[in-house]
C-alpha cells in the first residue's frame, strides 16, 4: 500500500517535471526494461564425482539445498521466475482467459455418489467458489439428511498449500482419523475427530504417511512413519488414544530400502494388511484387526520378482499372482493351505495376450479387469456358475474402474467410466444381469456436446517393428486431416504406469482451438501387457523415447499434425521422456512443457539420502554397477545436454517437490541455456510454495494449466 501512494506521489511530481528530465528517464526505464528480460545465467562452480574411471562435473551442484533457505539459491529461482513472467507477458490475457474459460465450463456445485460403509452412505460435496471437499454421511442411500464430517475448507485456511489425505473413520463409525500436509512434501499429520462431539483430539501423529487404518477395539490406529530424508515410508507403528506419539508401538520395520510400505485392508475388517512393494516384488503381512498386541506375519515369503496380492472371502484367499504368468493370474486356497502352491486352484487362467489389473470380490461374484490391446475391459465371474460377461462400452477406447466397492454382500459393482469425449460417468452394475444405471456424469457447463468430437485409436510402427497404441481426439469441426492443425502429444512410459484416454475439461480449450491431442502410450507403461512394460525400463528404456518420437512422426505423416507446429508435454518421468527427447531430436518439436522433470538421472540414482533413489533401481538400474551408468549415462537428459537448437520450452516445478527435487529441473535449465545455441524461448517456473502436484484447490490448479497451455497456444498462434 505503502509502495502503490509513493508512485502516485512521484507520477505528479513528473508531470511537473522538465521534458529533459523525462527524457532521461524514459531512456532509464527503457534500458531497466531490456535488462529485465535478460536470461539469469547461473555461476558455474565445478562438483566433481569419480566414477568408473569417469570424472563427472557438475557446475550447478550448488542449485541444490535440501533447506530451501540459501538466500542465493531462492534469489535464482525468483529471477528464473521474473524472467518468465516477462517473457510470458504477451500471453497474460490468453492465460486469463483460459483460466475464465476452463473454470466456466466446471459445476461450481458438485456431490459425489454415495458409497456404503457399515450403517452409513459416504460422499462429498463441493459448493460455489470453494476450493475444498466438504465430507459428509447419510443413512440412507441417496443422501439424504446427511451429517457432515469434515470440512477442508475450513481446515486449509490460511495455508498457501494444503493437501488432505486419507480419511479413515473407526470400525464403530463414532471416531475419523484424517491426514494433512501444509507443506506439499506428503509427509503428513494425522489427527483424530470425535464424530459425535465434534471434537478434535489432542492426538498428534507427526512425520507420517498417507495411510491409516483401524484396529476393531476403536482405540488403535495403525500408521506410517516417513524418514525425514529419504521420505521413505518405513515404519509401521500402532497408536493408542491418548497416548502420546513418543509412546507409540513399533510393530513393523522395512529394513531393505527398496521396498515401499504401505496400509490396506481387507473388505470384511477382520485383517490389516502391510504391502511390501518394490518394483520387481510385492506381498504382504498380516495384522489380525480384532487383536490389539497383534504381531503382523508374512503371509507368504517374500521372493524377488513374485508380485501378489490376496482378497479374503472366510477361510480362503484369493492370489492374484505373477507366478508363473507374466500377466498374471487369479488362484485360490484355504488359508491352511496356502503355503503349498500345489493346492491352490485357478480361477482365472494366465493369459499371454491379456494382462489381470484389477479384481474385485463379492460374496457370489468377482469383477476383473483385463487389458486387451490396451483397452481395460471389465467382467463379471458367477463363482457359483462359472460363466463369465463381459461389460460392453461404445467408445473406440475409454477408461473403466471399479470404485466404492466396499460391501461384500453387494448387488451390484460400481464402476466409474470415460473416455476423451465422455465425461467421468457413475454406473451401478447389476452382478447377474449387467443391466447399468447410471448414477451420475459430470456435468460440462456452456455449450459442450460431446458429438462434437471425435476420439480414434489407432497404432503406430515403431523403428523396430513394435505397434504402438495411440489414442487421438479433436474437435470434428476444427480438423482437416491436411496437416494443418497443431498437435500436441503427451507421454510418459514408466514404472508400468498406463496413461488411460480419460476425460479432462481443460482439454477441450485445445480442441477448441484447432489442436488435435494425443495420447502415446509407450514402452514403460503396462498397455499391452507386462512385457510392454519391461520392454521399456533398464536397458530397454530408450525404446520409450523412440515410440515416442517414432509415434510423432507416423502422426505428422498420417495428416494429424502440423510438421511447424507440433509441441510435446510430459511430467516427473514423462519430463524425463521430454529431455531424452529434445536431445535426440531437437528440432521435431516447436515446443515442449517438462513438468516436475526427472531430468538429472545419473546424480540422483547415485544419491541415496535422495527421495525415491533405493527403491528405483529395478526401474532405472544402480549406476554403481557400470553396466547401468554406461546406459544411463547416454540418455540423461543432463548429461546430454550438448551445443545444438532445442525447442521453445517451459519447465515448471515446485521448491517443495518431493518425488523430483527442484534443483534438478533448475540445473537442467541452467545447464540448457549454457549451450543451446538458438534463440527460441527457455523458461524454468518454480512454484514457491507447492511440491510435485503443483498448486492445491480445484480452481488454484487451473492456473497450472492456463500457464501451459498458454504457452503452447501462444506458440502456435505466434504469440510468443
Amino acid at each position: 500500500m505503502t509502495i502503490l501512494k509513493f508512485s502516485a506521489i512521484a507520477g505528479a511530481i513528473m508531470l511537473a517535471s522538465a521534458c529533459s528530465q523525462t527524457v532521461t528517464e524514459q531512456n532509464t526505464d527503457t534500458q531497466a526494461s531490456q535488462q529485465q528480460v535478460q536470461p539469469p545465467v547461473a555461476q558455474k562452480i565445478p562438483h566433481v564425482t569419480q566414477i568408473h574411471g569417469y570424472e563427472l562435473v557438475d557446475n550447478y551442484h550448488w542449485l541444490r539445498d535440501d533447506t530451501r533457505s540459501s538466500e542465493k539459491v531462492l534469489s535464482h529461482l525468483e529471477q528464473e521466475n521474473r524472467y518468465a513472467d516477462a517473457k510470458l507477458a504477451p500471453i497474460e490475457s490468453l492465460r486469463k482467459d483460459l483460466f475464465e474459460e476452463i473454470k466456466s465450463k466446471i459445476a461450481k456445485d458438485d456431490r459425489s455418489v454415495p458409497y456404503k460403509r457399515g450403517d452409513y452412505y459416504y460422499f462429498s460435496e463441493v459448493r460455489g467458489n470453494q476450493e475444498y471437499r466438504i465430507y459428509y454421511r447419510s443413512k440412507h442411500a441417496d443422501g439424504t439428511e446427511p451429517t457432515q464430517l469434515f470440512d477442508a475448507n475450513q481446515r486449509a485456511e490460511g495455508q498457501s498449500y494444503y493437501g488432505l489425505g486419507a480419511l479413515s473413520v473407526s470400525p464403530n463409525g463414532k471416531l475419523m482419523a484424517f491426514a494433512e500436509d501444509t507443506l506439499s512434501r506428503r509427509i503428513y499429520t494425522i489427527s483424530v475427530k470425535d464424530l459425535e462431539t465434534g471434537e478434535i483430539y489432542t492426538d498428534k501423529l507427526e512425520g507420517a504417511a498417507d495411510s491409516i487404518q483401524w484396529g476393531n477395539d476403536n482405540r488403535s490406529i495403525y500408521y506410517i512413519k516417513k524418514d525425514p530424508v529419504t521420505l521413505l515410508g518405513y515404519q509401521v507403528y500402532r497408536h493408542v488414544l491418548g497416548q502420546d506419539q513418543s509412546q507409540d508401538e513399533l510393530v513393523y520395520e522395512e529394513k531393505d530400502n527398496t521396498y515401499y510400505t504401505y496400509l490396506e485392508r481387507s473388505k470384511d475388517g477382520s485383517e490389516i494388511y502391510i504391502i511390501h512393494h518394490s518394483t520387481e516384488a510385492k506381498g504382504l503381512s498380516v495384522i489380525d484387526a480384532n487383536n490389539g498386541q497383534a504381531r503382523p506375519y508374512r503371509l507368504l515369503p517374500r521372493t524377488k520378482g513374485h508380485e501378489y496380492n490376496v482378497l479374503k472371502q472366510g477361510d480362503y484367499y484369493f492370489v492374484y499372482t505373477n507366478d508363473n504368468a507374466v500377466n498374471f493370474k487369479l488362484m485360490k486356497a484355504h488359508k491352511d493351505e496356502l503355503s503349498d502352491k500345489r493346492k491352490w486352484k485357478t480361477i482365472i487362467a494366465h493369459n499371454p495376450e491379456a494382462k489381470l489389473e484389477d479384481v474385485e470380490l463379492f460374496d457370489n461374484h468377482l469383477v476383473y479387469q483385463s487389458r486387451v490391446e490396451g483397452v481395460g475391459t471389465l467382467n463379471v465371474l458367477d463363482l457359483k456358475t462359472r460363466t463369465h460377461q463381459t461389460l460392453s462400452f461404445s467408445d473406440p477406447a475409454y477408461m473403466a474402474e471399479m470404485t466404492g466397492n466396499r460391501e461384500l454382500g453387494s448387488s451390484f459393482v460400481r464402476v466409474s467410466y470415460e473416455s476423451m469425449t465422455t465425461p467421468e460417468t457413475i454406473y451401478d452394475i447389476d452382478l447377474k444381469t449387467l443391466e447399468k444405471t447410471q448414477r451420475k456424469q459430470t456435468k460440462v457447463l456452456g455449450d459442450f456436446n460431446a458429438d462434437d468430437y471425435a476420439s480414434k485409436r489407432l497404432f503406430v510402427t515403431a523403428r523396430d517393428g513394435v505397434k504402438v497404441p495411440v489414442t487421438l481426439v479433436y474437435k470434428k469441426a476444427m480438423f482437416k486431416k491436411d496437416g494443418t492443425n497443431p498437435l500436441l502429444q503427451y507421454g510418459y512410459g514408466s514404472y508400468g504406469s498406463t496413461r488411460d484416454p480419460n476425460f479432462r475439461v481443460s482439454t477441450l480449450s485445445l480442441l477448441d482451438r484447432g489442436f488435435v491431442y494425443a495420447i502415446a502410450h509407450i514402452r514403460g507403461s503396462q498397455a499391452l501387457g507386462r512385457p510392454w512394460y519391461e520392454d521399456g525400463k533398464k536397458l530397454n528404456k530408450k525404446n520409450t523415447f523412440n515410440d515416442f518420437i517414432d509415434v510423432t512422426k507416423e502422426l505428422t505423416k498420417l495428416g494429424y499434425g502440423d510438421p511447424k507446429r507440433l509441441y510435446a508435454r510430459g511430467g516427473s518421468a514423462g519430463g524425463l521422456l521430454m529431455g531424452a527427447v529434445i536431445n535426440q531430436e531437437p528440432e521435431l518439436y516447436h515446443g515442449v512443457h517438462a513438468t516436475v522433470p526427472f531430468v538429472d538421472v545419473i546424480n540422483t540414482m547415485l544419491d541415496e539420502s535422495l527421495p525415491l533413489t533405493t527403491n528405483e533401481y529395478d526401474e532405472w538400474g544402480n549406476p554403481n554397477d557400470k553396466v547401468y551408468f554406461d546406459y544411463m549415462r547416454s540418455y540423461s537428459p543432463y548429461d546430454q545436454v550438448s551445443a545444438q537448437n532445442y525447442p521453445n520450452m517451459l519447465v515448471t516445478t515446485g521448491l517443495h517437490d518431493s518425488q523430483v527435487q527442484y534443483f534438478e529441473p533448475a540445473k537442467w535449465v541452467a545447464k540448457l541455456r549454457e549451450y543451446k545455441t538458438d534463440n527460441n524461448t527457455l523458461l524454468l517456473k518454480t512454484d514457491m510454495s507447492a511440491g510435485h502436484g503443483g498448486a492445491s484447490g480445484r480452481f488454484k490448479r487451473i492456473h497450472d494449466i492456463a500457464l501451459s497451455y498458454g504457452f503452447i497456444i501462444g506458440l502456435a498462434e505466434g504469440k510468443l
